[in-house]
């Protein structure tokens, strides 16, 4: 490996700053906006990093703020495993757990909505087998994530939303 390529696999040291903390709200702001105005064309994919070459689904997950008790709504990477949608709380590998992550804790009953259809949720964390089983599929349709878990300084969760008894609109 050259230094290039290990340089490449460093943590970027700002990835923690408030700067980058700035850029993603605001860009996850921009995201939701364009992905609820189209129903999912536009911003129904990630194509950064791993992504460019092999787009990612995109679903808006709406969250309880476990503080004002407003909707909270975010642009998330998912994952289909049958009828449950999978979610990772990475944030691109910063330190801490993304607030989305921290209001589902708090109350697990999540709205999800994958272009035009939203459904009713409950999430929760992976459990360690599931997490085993499931990591590697994430990895698979977003090869980053590896690097993120390498980054972080947290074991990042893997969320489980199971539909909930309320059904889909």
């Amino acid at each position: 490996m050259t230094s290039g390529e290990q340089q490449s696999r460093d943590k970027p040291a700002a990835l923690d700053s408030k700067a980058v903390g700035t850029i993603l709200k605001w860009g996850s702001r921009a995201n939701t906006a364009l992905y609820k105005a189209t129903g999912g064309r536009i911003g129904g994919n990630w194509r950064i990093g791993a992504g460019f070459k092999k787009p990612v689904p995109v679903c808006l997950l709406t969250t309880t703020g476990r503080k004002s008790g407003e909707p909270r709504t975010v642009p998330l990477l998912c994952l289909r495993d049958g009828d449950a949608v999978v979610l990772i709380a990475s944030q691109g590998g910063r330190k801490n757990h993304p607030l989305w992550y921290l209001n589902l804790v708090a109350d697990p009953e999540v709205t999800i909505q994958i272009g035009k259809e939203t459904g009713s949720y409950v999430a929760r964390a992976a459990d360690d087998a599931e997490r085993e089983r499931l990591w590697p599929r994430y990895a698979e349709i977003y090869a980053d994530v590896d690097q993120y878990q390498e980054w972080a300084d947290r074991t990042i969760p893997l969320v489980i939303c199971e539909p909930s008894a309320t059904g889909r609109s």
